[in-house]
C-alpha cells in the first residue's frame, strides 16, 4: 500500500497542529448549509475514487464512501491526490465507537443538540440523526462533498456544515459535543482539553469521545477526566488497516 494509514495520521497530525485542520482545501466559503449544492465535477470525482461500503466497521447500517483497497488512490502515491489530504475516507476506530454507541443508546441524543467536532466522514453525526438528534452540526476540514454524499447514501437531509476551525470562534451552546480520534497530539489535546471543559462548565455540555487509547498521547492530563462507558472488539478489515489494534471506547468527559 503506497498511502499507508501511517502516512495519513503523521499528516492528520500536521494539519491539526499547525492549525490547518479546519479550514477548507478547495477554497470554499466555510459554511455549508443544510442541502447545498455539490459541484457535479467534485462529485463525480469523489464517486470514481471512493467505494461505497458497509462492512468491516462497527456499524453495518450505516453506508460511506470510503478509500478502499478496490480504490486507486489506495494505492498510489498521497501527493497524486489532486485536492486537500483525504482524512474523511478513513473511518476511524474512535469515530465508529463513539457512533455504534449512538445507534445503540439513541436515548444520549434524542431530542438534542449535538456538535460533531472533526467529523471526518460524517458517520456520527449521521448516527445521531438517525438516533433523533433535533440540530446537527458537523465540523471539520471537509467542506462537506463527502458528509453530503453520505447523507444521501443513507437516506438523510444533509445538516449543516461549519469548516472553520470552531475552537477559535466565541462558544455556542450544545446538549452534546462528540468527537473521536483526536486526543493522539499534546497541542491538540491541549486546545481540545479547555475548549471542552469551557463547553461543560458554561453550558452543561455531554462530551462523549470516542478513542482507542493511542499513545503517544495517553498520558495527557485530559485522560484523568474521561470515564470510559462502552468499548468494542473492532472488526478484522479495522485491525487490518489500523496496525493490528483491537478495541475502540467511548469515553465522557468529566472535567
Amino acid at each position: 500500500m503506497a498511502w499507508s494509514l501511517g502516512w495519513k495520521r503523521w499528516g492528520f497530525l500536521q494539519a491539526v497542529t499547525s492549525g490547518s485542520f479546519f479550514s477548507s482545501p478547495w477554497g470554499h466559503c466555510p459554511w455549508r448549509a443544510r442541502g447545498s449544492f455539490l459541484d457535479p465535477e467534485m462529485r463525480a470525482f469523489l464517486e470514481e475514487n471512493t467505494k461505497v461500503t458497509s462492512s468491516g466497521s462497527l456499524t453495518p447500517e450505516i453506508h460511506l464512501r470510503l478509500l478502499t483497497p478496490k480504490c486507486k488512490f489506495w494505492w498510489e502515491r498521497a501527493d497524486l491526490w489532486p485536492y486537500g489530504d483525504p482524512y474523511w475516507a478513513i473511518y476511524w476506530p474512535g469515530g465508529q465507537a463513539l457512533s455504534r454507541y449512538l445507534l445503540d443508546n439513541p436515548d444520549v441524543v434524542w431530542g438534542k443538540s449535538v456538535l460533531d467536532l472533526g467529523s471526518g466522514c460524517g458517520a456520527t453525526a449521521i448516527a445521531a440523526q438517525m438516533s433523533g438528534a433535533s440540530r446537527i452540526l458537523a465540523n471539520d476540514i471537509d467542506p462537506g462533498m463527502a458528509i453530503t454524499l453520505n447523507c444521501e447514501l443513507n437516506h438523510l437531509s444533509p445538516f449543516p456544515i461549519l469548516t472553520k476551525n470552531i475552537l477559535n470562534l466565541e462558544q455556542d451552546q450544545w446538549d452534546l459535543v462528540v468527537l473521536g480520534d483526536m486526543l493522539y497530539d499534546e497541542a491538540l489535546a491541549d486546545s481540545l482539553h479547555g475548549w471542552l471543559k469551557k463547553c461543560v462548565h458554561t453550558f452543561g455540555t455531554q462530551v462523549l469521545i470516542g478513542d482507542p487509547g493511542r499513545s503517544p498521547c495517553s498520558g495527557h492530563s485530559i485522560w484523568h477526566e474521561l470515564h470510559k462507558v462502552a468499548e468494542y472488539s473492532l472488526p478484522e478489515a479495522t485491525r487490518q488497516q489500523n496496525n493490528g489494534l483491537t478495541t475502540s471506547a467511548v469515553w465522557n468527559f468529566q472535567p
